[in-house]
């Protein structure tokens, strides 16, 4: 079976998934939908695909198996709902939604309809991310004790782009929640956030942060640090370490290159990979072969509406603790 997919949005995001999907022996690559019919028949021409501005009448199309929704966030629910109802299977980038209660209802919907939707948490599909969570369930590190995360941009996001975004938390942090979640290998019940504005003001006047820092706490006492910035000069730093009874698992920054210069000077090595489309190519590829395969074989996907409600729960749970300066009890 070859599935047919359409791709909503055909931004970066878009563009990325849409290349996934031309490339996998699985699927066809039938439309992209764009309001900016010209950006869209842009990504389409060299794929082979059809370009289209209705994105109502490219979603619910009878030619259409699967859609993948890259669209702004703020239409998230409102692609989902309406692929759910066509009954499509549906990949969605993060997050869910904006606000929680249409998260919630959302998901709700997916479940009653009984159609499969996958949230794009990329980073679970990274192999140096994947090689922690193995040696995790290999015992190799014993009980997990402790987990730290360090995310932070090259780069902070022009403001306009933080009104439509969910802020800090649910559209940058959002990614080291789901991590978070899968690596302690059970859910937090505590969150305690702090967060500055001491990069660019304009964040500030668009009412989000851009620095920060979270800890999350199980039930049996197991925590996690994630800190957060928008503004790494040396490139995309993206880093794991896991303390558990027996020992400890890390992932480091992949860089374009891995040599290494050492001389009486000192040493020589290869910064980060700048950004995330280079940074996790191989995580973007492998997520979407996930999706085409779980679809076509007629199963769940690894990583459902559930997840993506849970990890939504945090970021507002951490968004709460910011601006509260209490810890916050996620039920």
């Amino acid at each position: 079976m070859v599935l047919d997919v359409c791709v909503i949005g055909a931004g970066r995001m878009g563009e990325l998934h849409a290349n996934s999907v031309a490339a996998h022996p699985g699927a066809r690559l039938v439309t992209i939908a764009d309001p900016d019919v010209d950006r869209a028949a842009a990504n389409a021409a060299s794929l082979g695909a059809e370009a289209t501005s209705d994105v109502h009448a490219a979603i619910t199309s009878d030619a259409i198996d699967a859609v993948i929704i890259a669209s702004p966030t703020d239409f998230h629910v409102q692609h989902i709902e309406l692929a759910a109802n066509a009954g499509k299977t549906i990949f969605s980038e993060k997050p869910v939604g904006l606000h929680l209660d249409e998260v919630e209802r959302c998901i709700e919907t997916i479940d009653r309809l009984g159609v499969s939707l996958q949230i794009g948490f990329h980073r679970r599909f990274d192999p140096s991310f994947r090689a922690v969570k193995s040696a995790i369930e290999a015992g190799r590190v014993g009980d997990v004790l402790q987990v730290i995360l360090t995310s932070r941009d090259p780069e902070p996001p022009p403001a306009l782009y933080i009104t439509g975004s969910g802020g800090m938390f649910r559209d940058m942090g959002i990614h080291d929640f789901d991590v978070a979640r899968w690596l302690l290998g059970e859910e937090p019940i505590e969150v305690m956030a702090y967060g500055s504005n001491l990069i660019d003001p304009a964040l500030g006047d668009a009412g989000d942060i851009d620095t920060a820092m979270v800890i999350l706490r199980t039930e049996r006492g197991s925590l996690c640090h994630i800190n957060l910035s928008r503004t790494a000069k040396y490139g995309y730093d993206q880093r794991i370490e896991v303390l558990g009874t027996e020992g400890m698992a890390q992932a480091s920054n992949r860089t374009p290159a891995s040599t290494e210069v050492s001389t009486s000077a000192g040493i020589e090595a290869s910064l980060p990979h700048y950004w995330f489309p280079e940074r996790y190519t191989e995580a973007y590829t492998l997520e979407i072969a996930a999706f085409i395969d779980a679809a076509s074989q007629g199963v769940a996907p690894g990583i459902g509406g559930a997840d993506g409600l849970r990890a939504q729960r945090l970021a507002n749970a951490a968004t709460e603790s910011v601006q509260t300066g209490k810890p916050v009890r996620v039920g």
